[in-house]
């Protein structure tokens, strides 16, 4: 993984797990694909396999990762868009944020995520199904009532990826 400091300049590379271990801050981006519907946006979340070293079973962003060492986070959504979901399109940068979270089994997320988005209407039928149970779209009123009322049914990046889409679709 790509260590960065708070101003996303690398600092390091460590292990995926080590990284998670230690709550090392290292770059991650998680892209969000949505469609419009009229005058409403809706927006492309995957429900993560339930074996996933976190949060597995819970409901996410369209698809989120981390970068290679030396891969841009733009190039790298663009590639594991296409490894989750099989769609293959140009992304665009709207923003970013820091966030840290713990897990339960120990682990915790401290990543300099970069939010990217697309857009697009069809909904994938053959995505990797060791990386995702299931796939929905939710229109963003409806996103934002389910992420006050359960948020424990998503994953703690997803609030800040959607003020993110919200503020800059």
């Amino acid at each position: 993984m790509v260590l960065v400091n708070e101003h996303d300049e690398v600092i390091g590379q460590a292990e995926k797990l080590a990284a998670h271990q230690q709550g090392l801050l290292h770059r991650a981006f998680s892209v969000m694909l949505y469609r419009k519907c009229g005058e409403e946006l809706e927006f492309l979340l995957q429900q993560r396999a339930l074996d996933k070293y976190h949060c597995g079973g819970l409901w996410a962003n369209t698809c989120c990762s981390h970068p290679r060492f030396g891969e841009t986070p733009l190039a790298a959504g663009e590639r594991r868009l296409e490894e989750e979901l099989g769609v293959r399109i140009a992304l665009r940068e709207i923003g970013h944020f820091v966030y840290k979270a713990h897990f339960d089994n120990g682990l915790t997320e401290y990543e300099f995520d970069h939010v990217l988005v697309a857009e697009y209407s069809l909904t994938p039928q053959d995505f990797n199904s060791s990386e995702i149970m299931a796939l929905q779209w939710m229109r963003a009123q409806d996103l934002a009532q389910a992420l006050t009322l359960s948020p424990k049914t998503y994953t703690p990046w997803l609030a800040q990826v959607y003020q993110c889409c919200l503020q800059h679709i």
